[in-house]
């Protein structure tokens, strides 16, 4: 007993100077004996929960919940490789709280502080090696997919030694730079493509190959709805392609031929008239109203199909027709009484811009009513170039008339360019008159009955046409027998014997020359020459005596 009382005093001495520190209050039997302060190894086999441990010194049942020292009842139980460690490797001292539980304080770091000190994010108590690195990724936001899914940590982990694996970012330009800038088709950096890849492809395939583009800026849709880039992309600069239309479709507008886009003069927007769906069917070429005629709209709305069932000419969309829909005998009756119509597809289109029979155009009733040969011709004779600002002076369209007349010639004449000054609307310019005549020689008498046969005077000479007498009468000088003018030899100048009235009756200065007729006493009493002048082809014979007979004419000169 006195034993047990000086060991019992002992032990609690021993209790309030523990080397194990103050926290630690516990029976000493709990783990050691009186052999000696060395525990046997045995006693530390906590793993196994259940077993049961009686310290042969004290009684005490080690390893329990309620009695003894239990490493699981601690912030760190023994598991794993924890279980077989000398408890010196960690316990450096006794005081055994003044060690750490954290790895780092154990453990050396071979990542070098890459990945952090919690080794326990990665390994676990059992052995160093990893098997769940895809978890791993996913927990730190970058799931191992597709062609990430195959790859050595280095691939991406490229640090000094194969355990250092510094974060580079979950951000693909952090590893693709270089495939981003070397990339030449098509060349991202000239292109501007965003940097971000998964933008445009799929971190769960195995290849760069991508259907994603973001091509908002030109929807490939309908037509456009291709994969071969290279098809509108054909250089490796995707910057350099224009959005127009015709950049893509130059060849398709330059052969097409139903219609002939070219010749037509069509505009070089596709989308005026095309939408993107394939076959560039359906068109619709909505200016057609506004620039032409209206064909989506008015009365002709729905009646055509097809751009030849007016426009019969493939190669020349200029000629378009009217009369295979409107055709005789009911457009000509329905015409009936109208002014300059006549049945040409032009003039159709002259008087119904609209296409509607109300309102149509009257051309009698502007400032050029339609009369003569002006009825009957095509409205594009004078209307080449459209309806709005044509001159109505008649030179304006008949330039080449009046330059080109010869009989006579206008511009060497001087003649007025106001054709309606001589000329009527009526075919091939006649009646003509030329009421100007008398400022170059007065037309009187027999003159003005042919004032409109102008080559009888000028025979197709109209500017060294004599304006004497005999420049146009020496024929009837020379032919006339009563009395023979050239054998008497009167004078050429028939003005000094007749008027413009008519070669009869004629005067002749027979009073001062020769002998008064037309005075005294013989006025009146003679009706031709050959009263007088009994030889006509001599009239220098001349008798008094047929008139002044005998007797009595003796008788008067007796004496």
């Amino acid at each position: 007993m006195p034993y047990i009382l000086i060991f019992l005093a002992w032990a609690m001495i021993g209790e309030a100077q523990s080397p194990h520190g103050d926290s630690m209050r516990m029976d000493c039997a709990a783990c050691h004996n009186t052999e000696g302060w060395e525990i046997p190894r045995e006693s530390w086999n906590f793993i196994e929960e259940k077993k049961t441990n009686i310290s042969s010194a004290t009684g005490i049942e080690l390893n329990s919940t309620e009695k003894g020292f239990n490493h699981f009842d601690t912030s760190f139980p023994l598991t794993g490789g924890h279980d077989q460690v000398d408890c010196r490797a960690c316990h450096a001292s006794l005081v055994f709280e003044e060690v750490q539980t954290d790895c780092i304080s154990c453990h050396f770091d071979v990542h070098n502080m890459s990945v952090g000190n919690d080794c326990i994010r990665c390994h676990n108590t059992g052995d160093w090696l990893i098997d769940h690195i895809p978890e791993l990724h996913e927990q730190n936001g970058f799931p191992l997919l597709g062609a990430h899914d195959n790859l050595s940590c280095v691939d991406c982990h490229q640090g000094g030694t194969n355990l250092n694996f510094e974060r580079i970012g979950n951000e693909c330009i952090s590893c693709h730079q270089a495939d981003f800038e070397m990339t030449s088709n098509p060349d991202h950096i000239s292109a501007g493509f965003s940097i971000n890849c998964i933008d445009c492809h799929s971190p769960e395939d195995n290849e760069w190959d991508t259907e994603a583009v973001d091509h908002s800026f030109f929807p490939l849709t309908l037509g456009h709805e291709i994969n071969d880039c290279k098809r509108c992309h054909t250089t490796d600069n995707f910057a350099d392609v224009v959005s127009d239309c015709f950049s893509c479709h130059q060849t398709d507008f330059e052969e097409s031929v139903m219609p002939d886009h070219e010749n037509a003069g069509f505009e070089m927007d596709c989308a005026k008239c095309h939408t993107a769906d394939p076959g560039w069917s359906p068109a619709i070429y909505s200016n057609h109203d506004l620039a032409f005629f209206p064909i989506y709209s008015g009365s002709h709305e729905g009646e055509w199909s097809d751009c030849i069932d007016c426009h019969t000419d493939e190669n020349n969309f200029s000629v378009f027709t009217c009369i295979s829909c409107h055709m005789n005998p009911d457009t000509d009756d329905e015409h009936e009484g109208v002014a300059g119509y006549i049945y040409e597809d032009n003039a159709c289109l002259a008087c119904h811009p609209t296409g509607e029979s109300d309102g149509a155009f009257d051309h009698n009733a502007t400032s050029f009513p339609l009369t003569g040969s002006h009825i009957g011709i095509d409205c594009q004779q004078c209307h080449a170039d459209g309806y709005e600002g044509i001159s109505t002076e008649c030179v304006d369209c008949h330039t080449q008339d009046f330059e080109g007349s010869q009989n006579p010639n206008h511009v060497e004449l001087g003649i007025s360019t106001d054709c309606a000054s001589c000329h009527t609307t009526e075919p091939d310019w006649m009646p003509a008159s030329f009421d100007v005549h008398d400022d170059y020689y007065v037309l009187e008498g027999a003159h003005a009955m042919i004032a409109g046969d102008c080559v009888s005077c000028h025979n197709g000479d109209y500017l060294d046409t004599p304006t004497d007498c005999v420049g146009c009468h020496l024929d009837d000088f020379n032919n006339t027998i009563d009395p023979n003018h050239e054998l008497v030899g009167f004078s050429t100048d028939c003005a000094s014997c007749h008027s413009q009235d008519a070669w009869e009756p004629s005067t002749f200065d027979h009073d001062g020359q020769y002998f008064p007729i037309y005075s005294g006493s013989h006025e009146g009493e003679w009706s031709d020459c050959i009263d007088c002048h009994t030889d006509e082809n001599n009239f220098s014979v001349f008798t008094c005596i047929s008139c002044h007979m005998n007797p009595d004419t003796d008788d008067e000169h007796e004496g």
